[in-house]
C-alpha cells in the first residue's frame, strides 16, 4: 500500500527509515524547528512511505516542508540512530532512525515557506543556520562535516540506549 510510512513497532521500540535533506545556501544549512522544542532545530525531512525510493522521499519532504521542488545533488550521509523518544506518542521507548542525508544547494532565489507540522501538531518554522553557530542543532556532524562536504557517503551511529544504572548495582 503506497503512502503508508516506514516505521514499524519491533521489540517494544519502533524503526523508522528516514531521509534528510541538508539545504545549503551561502554557508548556511537551511534547519527546522517546532513550538514545542524552540531550541532544538533538525534537518528538513521525514519518513519514507512504502513504495518510494529514498529519493522520491526527500523530494517530497522538501516539498512539503519547504513549498519548493528541488532536485537533490546528491546522497551525503547515512546516520543510524538509537535513541529513546520523547514525543508524546512514543515517550520513552526505544526508536531506531536509519537517515539518508541528501545535500541540495539552494538556488539563488530560494525562498521556503513552511507549512508543516510535528507528528503532535506542533507548528514547524524554518531557520538558516550558520555551520559553526553556538545554536544547538541535529544532527550534531553536520558541525565538522559540512565546512567541508566530502564526495564521499559517510557512516555516522549514534547510540543512546545504554541509560545509566544508578541503583548502585552496576550492569
Amino acid at each position: 500500500m503506497m503512502g503508508t510510512d516506514m516505521c514499524v513497532p519491533c521489540e517494544g521500540g519502533l524503526v523508522n527509515l528516514r531521509v534528510g535533506a541538508i539545504i545549503m545556501k551561502d554557508g548556511q544549512s537551511l534547519m527546522v524547528g517546532n513550538k514545542r522544542s524552540p531550541e532544538y532545530l533538525y534537518s528538513v525531512g521525514g519518513r519514507i512511505q512504502f513504495g518510494e525510493t529514498a529519493e522520491e522521499a526527500v523530494r517530497r519532504e522538501v516539498r512539503e516542508e519547504t513549498g519548493v521542488d528541488m532536485e537533490v545533488d546528491r546522497l551525503g550521509f547515512v546516520h543510524e540512530n538509537y535513541f529513546y523518544g520523547d514525543a508524546p506518542r512514543q515517550h520513552g521507548e526505544a526508536d531506531l532512525r536509519d537517515i539518508l542525508l541528501f545535500l541540495h544547494e539552494g538556488p539563488p532565489d530560494f525562498a521556503p515557506i513552511c507549512g508543516s507540522f510535528t507528528e503532535d501538531g506542533q507548528k514547524e518554522f524554518l531557520h538558516w543556520v550558520p555551520i559553526d553557530t553556538p545554536v544547538p542543532y541535529y544532527p550534531g556532524f553536520f558541525r565538522t562535516e559540512l565546512l567541508a562536504p566530502s564526495r564521499e557517503v559517510k557512516y555516522f551511529l549514534n547510540d543512546e540506549r545504554q541509560r545509566p544504572d544508578f541503583s548502585g548495582n552496576g550492569r
